[in-house]
Parts: C-alpha cells; sequence; structure tokens
C-alpha cells in the first residue's frame, strides 16, 4: 500500500471512529434508565425480588406502548442484598457512571439512609420503597418515599387496640433500622393514643430464639397484647415461639411482614395475628365502591400472572414510585431532574397500590390513615378486621 493509499485509510478510519464515539454516547441516551439499588437477594430479598420483577415488568410495558414522552426506558438495577454499605456504592456508580434520570429503590430503611446523600448531592429524584419515617421526615428537597411510615403502622395498631379495650402493651422489637425506627415512633406516639408500654424486649438480626425474650413478657403482669416491630425472618421466629409458649394475648406485627411469605414462614402459629397493610393484600375483599380495587385487582391479576407468585406489598410500592416518576415526567414533558422533581412534589390524588397519594412541599409520602387496613390472618390467609370490630 502506497503511502498516500496509508493516508486515506488513516484518515477514513479515524473519521469512522470519530462517528462512532458521536454515534454511540446519542444511542445509550436515547434511553432514560431509571436506576434501582434493591434488596433482591438476602434476608431482605422478600422485599427486594418483588420490587424488580415489578420494575422489569411494567417498564416492559410502558416500553411496549411507546415508552414515556416518546422516548424507551432502561432499567439499571444492582442487587445489594440489604447492605447500607453497598447500596451506597451503588448510588455513586448510578449517579456517576449510569447518569439515570431517577431513582427507584430502596428496599430498606438503612440502605435508604445511606443512599440518601448521595442523590441529595447530585439533585437527583429519590422515590424510595423503604418504611422509615426518618427517610421523609424531616423533608429533604430530593427524597420521596411511597410505604406507609413506621409511625402510621403504630398508630394504626394503637386504634385498633383501643377499640378492643386493649391499653398496656409490651414490645419486642428487631434492632436494624427499621425495627428500631418503629419502636422509637411508637413510643413517641403511645401517650396520645391513649396506650401505656409497660415492658420491652429486642432481639437481633441472626437470633434463632426470641422464647426468652418472650418469657420475659410471658410473665409481665399487666401486659395485655404484644407488638413486634420488625421485618424479615425476625418476626416470623417471634410469631412461631409466641405460640409454643402459648402466650394468650394478641399479637400485632408491623406492615414490614406484609407478605405471604411471613405467613409461610410462621406456619399456623400465624393464625390471629394482626398488622396494618395496604389494600393490596385483600384485593378479592374490598367492596366494588373502593376507588383503589381496579388498581389493586389489575396489579394482583398482572402479578401473578407473570411471576405466578402470590403478590406483597413490597411488589406494590414498586409499582407505585414507577408510576409516580412517569406521571411525573408526562407532566413535565421532559426528564429534567429539577423539572421531574416539582412534578413529583405535585403528584395529586393518584391511586396506587399503597393508597391515594396527595403530596406536597412538606409531605413527600402524601398518605394519610385511610391508607392502611387492619388484617388478621386466619387459615393462612389475609382477612379485613371491620374498623367497628371490637
Amino acid at each position: 500500500m502506497t503511502s498516500h493509499c496509508q493516508s486515506c485509510f488513516a484518515r477514513v478510519a479515524a473519521a469512522a471512529f470519530a462517528l462512532a464515539v458521536v454515534a454511540t454516547p446519542s444511542a445509550v441516551l436515547a434511553q432514560v434508565k431509571i436506576g434501582s439499588s434493591l434488596a433482591v437477594t438476602g434476608p431482605a430479598s422478600f422485599l427486594g425480588d418483588p420490587e424488580k420483577r415489578t420494575l422489569e415488568m411494567y417498564v416492559d410495558e410502558i416500553n411496549k406502548k411507546g415508552g414515556v414522552n416518546g422516548e424507551k426506558l432502561e432499567l439499571v438495577i444492582y442487587d445489594d442484598g440489604g447492605n447500607a454499605n453497598k447500596a451506597r456504592t451503588f448510588a455513586t456508580r448510578l449517579v456517576e457512571e449510569d447518569k439515570v434520570a431517577v431513582m427507584i429503590g430502596g428496599s430498606t430503611t438503612g440502605a435508604t439512609m445511606a443512599m440518601i446523600p448521595v442523590f441529595e448531592e447530585a439533585g437527583i429524584p429519590f422515590i424510595s420503597l423503604a418504611g422509615g419515617i426518618s427517610i421523609v421526615e424531616p423533608v429533604k428537597k430530593w427524597v420521596f418515599k411511597t410505604p406507609h411510615t413506621d409511625r402510621m403502622a403504630c398508630e394504626k395498631i394503637f386504634t385498633d387496640l383501643k377499640r378492643r379495650n386493649l391499653t398496656n402493651i409490651a414490645i419486642i422489637s428487631g434492632t436494624g433500622a427499621f425495627g428500631k425506627s418503629m419502636r422509637d415512633q411508637c413510643v413517641k406516639v403511645a401517650p396520645a393514643s391513649g396506650i401505656t408500654i409497660v415492658h420491652e424486649e429486642t432481639y437481633g438480626r441472626g437470633d434463632s430464639d426470641m422464647t426468652p425474650q418472650l418469657t420475659n413478657i410471658k410473665n409481665k403482669k399487666g401486659v395485655q397484647a404484644v407488638v413486634n416491630t420488625g421485618f424479615g425472618q425476625g418476626p416470623a421466629i417471634v410469631t412461631r415461639n409466641y405460640r409454643q409458649l402459648a402466650i394468650e394475648q394478641p399479637l400485632y406485627q408491623s406492615h414490614g411482614v406484609a407478605s405471604k411469605q411471613f405467613i409461610k414462614l410462621a406456619g399456623d402459629a400465624a393464625n390471629g395475628v394482626r398488622l396494618p397493610a395496604a389494600a393490596l393484600l385483600v384485593a378479592d375483599k374490598l367492596p366494588d365502591g373502593d376507588p383503589q380495587k381496579p388498581v389493586v385487582t389489575a396489579y394482583t391479576k398482572k402479578y401473578q400472572d407473570k411471576t405466578g407468585q402470590p403478590v406483597s406489598t413490597f411488589g406494590g410500592h414498586a409499582y407505585d414510585g414507577l408510576m409516580i416518576f412517569v406521571e411525573a415526567a408526562e407532566r413535565a414533558k421532559s426528564f429534567d431532574p429539577a423539572k421531574v422533581r416539582d412534578e413529583i412534589e405535585k403528584t395529586k390524588n393518584f391511586v396506587g397500590t399503597g393508597g391515594i397519594v396527595n403530596k406536597s412541599p412538606k409531605d413527600h409520602l402524601g398518605l394519610d390513615q385511610s391508607a392502611f387496613r387492619m388484617l388478621e390472618i386466619k387459615d393462612g390467609d389475609w382477612t379485613l378486621v371491620p374498623e367497628s370490630d371490637s
């Protein structure tokens, strides 16, 4: 090859390379990236797995219908296993390398709290799927959440206790971020709710037997009911040990166990347990006039048909987060983070699986007590407790 031809070839190759460099980023940018860090595996996988499945299922459906604002969505999901340090590392990667337009994730309170500073500093909307009230109180500019708070759960449980004329309780709580947060909230709102906490016990994340703590509760005079603040396998162990000790007082669990996996782990011991949860778990039992019924029924059918698994409220939280983002982006006619953030904050009358959402600059959750239903487990299934039940 002559030097002239070599020169021509070099120029052509350089031009082609330049075109490739330009074309590749633009092709990537055609996909609007949604970031997510979830506990897909590990002790909190009962949270993260349905969240991941839900996000994948509905992003695929949205893309088949043409996307949002004429652009397709691309999911970027990392598995943090519920580990706060991993979650923060993935949050940084989502911001700096993946260049996400929004973050929908954080299965646990601990993981969420670790990621918040990253998205606050980057100015990217973060819709958390975790329960702790500390996520949105005090309000943080870029942070929102979809699940009911632990404080709301305490208040719902206490309202039900008062209906049953049960005012003296014991609390047994997990020492993880959610368990501790809900314990603190229950202690905080108990006086105003007319509830007296006469005894407390705790258990660690890896504990496999809570018999000693529950024996202390059983022997404590004046305890009329027991509230367990926690999620994961701990509450199932508490429930089994509770029945083994033949404790007669009513047992309440948190909304952190609102999945059939809890019932499976606890077995027959779960019968009689009450907990606050979203309407999603009792979709087929809601009256026809309930505004949530069409939404939760459709989600239930789609999820079960697609996965072959029963629904949990946790997958529902992911659905709500995704749809709140999509509607905000459509109203903004843009994926600009600041514009989308502003529209998320203006969300009104959004009917989701968790309730009817009305956000504001002072409320980045947007749910009230009407979003919670009191459920009781009977014969291995969820049943609605009538509001007038005593």
